[in-house]
């Protein structure tokens, strides 16, 4: 059963969420500027959802968002943001009525990226107890859902594309999500105090470029950007480029270049089967 109008998620619950702490600095929005419009808010209504005398960190109901004036919120809040991003944060704790600012921003491409690096910390924080294979199998999803796979196995097969059935398209991409996923689980595989950041975001012509960079734990920066492209529900990875210039695609393009001259497309799907298989320490599903 789901949250009830009483059960909203507490302030610290949402503080630690990693879309709104990145919602927050892209914004330049602090701690004290949501509690305070918070305070607001609580000051303008006497009770709570479902009845409740206000606490300490009541919420107005749904209902009320749309009483609450441009002259009650604004005047307190433009210095850092503007009415609509108020509201946005304001419904982020729990006022969906106009919730749709916090579902583009949480959207972003920035976001992907920050999930992305969630997920990788916490396989790293869990690298050495999940084992190769466990490492695989829990960032599989989170890859899947990060990277646009199938855009990127097209553009890393080259031309041979055209002329392959949807079949072995399928298998083409399914080999090489699973063959991200494994590199993903032998690279990040234990953590010794690296840190992974969003840095910005800008627009691209193709798309989004989020720069991000990867602190080693000997305190080597490495800068990483991606390519980020919308697919009509969510921003996905298409790309990424090291260093700001060696792209992952166009790495990939030439290592399969020779695998297709000689052994052709059953030949690279066997080739990334078999390094994933490799990498994870798990076995392909035969198709």
């Amino acid at each position: 059963m789901g949250r009830g109008c009483c059960a909203e998620p507490s302030l610290d619950e949402l503080f630690g969420d990693a879309a709104m702490r990145l919602l927050m600095r892209r914004d330049g929005v602090t701690e004290g500027d949501i509690r305070a419009l918070l305070c607001k808010l609580k000051d303008t209504h006497a009770v709570a959802p479902c009845g409740r005398k206000r606490g300490r960190n009541a919420i107005p109901a749904r209902r009320e968002m749309t009483e609450i004036s441009q002259a009650a919120v604004a005047p307190r809040i433009a210095s850092k943001m503007s009415l609509w991003k108020a509201v946005a944060f304001a419904a982020g704790f729990g006022l969906s009525t106009l919730s749709y600012p916090v579902q583009a921003a949480t959207t972003s491409g920035g976001n992907t990226v920050q999930e992305l690096y969630d997920a990788l910390l916490n396989t790293m924080k869990n690298g050495r107890t999940l084992g190769l294979s466990g490492r695989f199998m829990q960032l599989a999803p989170v890859i899947r859902r990060s990277f646009d796979i199938a855009s990127m196995a097209r553009l890393s097969v080259g031309l041979s594309w055209a002329g392959l059935s949807e079949a072995q398209r399928q298998q083409v991409s399914e080999s090489f999500g699973r063959y991200i996923s494994a590199i993903y689980a032998d690279r990040f595989d234990s953590y010794d105090g690296q840190k992974l950041e969003v840095t910005g975001e800008q627009p691209a012509a193709s798309g989004v470029m989020v720069r991000s960079r990867i602190i080693r734990a000997n305190g080597e920066p490495v800068k990483v950007d991606y390519m980020m492209r919308h697919n009509g529900e969510a921003w996905l990875i298409s790309d990424i480029y090291l260093d700001g210039a060696v792209s992952e695609v166009a790495t990939r393009r030439s290592e399969f270049a020779a695998i297709l001259k000689t052994e052709g497309i059953d030949g690279l799907i066997a080739a990334l089967n078999r390094k994933a298989d490799l990498l994870s320490g798990t076995m392909a599903r035969s198709f």
